[in-house]
């Protein structure tokens, strides 16, 4: 991919997806895409392995998850360390942030003197 621009990459509910889509954020290419709709019945080991993907990617910068998503694979998060790309947690419409959960707040809250 030209060094020029990345691509966001979503793991999230079919809401949070599709407006991401609608908004432009969607890539389809043969190699795959850089999106992963979550469904109730959607087995962690496809979160997991979608994770690695997208977290593997030089075409990525950003990766969007929602925090209920995020909570199912949370020991990968914890051991993720990369910069680039970015992983940030995001509400989603039926579940609420909270930053408590957040592994980037703990690391800030950490950083700034707080309590773990």
């Amino acid at each position: 991919m030209d060094e020029s621009g990345k691509l966001v990459g979503v793991i999230g509910d079919e809401d949070t997806v599709t407006g991401f889509i609608l908004a432009g954020v969607g890539h389809r290419t043969v190699e795959g895409q850089n999106f992963l709709v979550v469904k109730p019945d959607t087995d962690i080991s496809v979160i997991e392995e979608t994770f690695k993907s997208l977290t593997e990617r030089n075409d990525i910068g950003i990766l969007l998850i929602n925090q209920h998503i995020a909570n199912d694979i949370r020991h990968l998060l914890r051991d993720y360390t990369k910069t680039i790309p970015t992983v940030l947690e995001i509400p989603s419409k039926d579940m609420p942030y909270d930053p408590e959960q957040d592994f980037i707040m703990q690391r800030v809250n950490l950083m700034l003197g707080g309590q773990n």
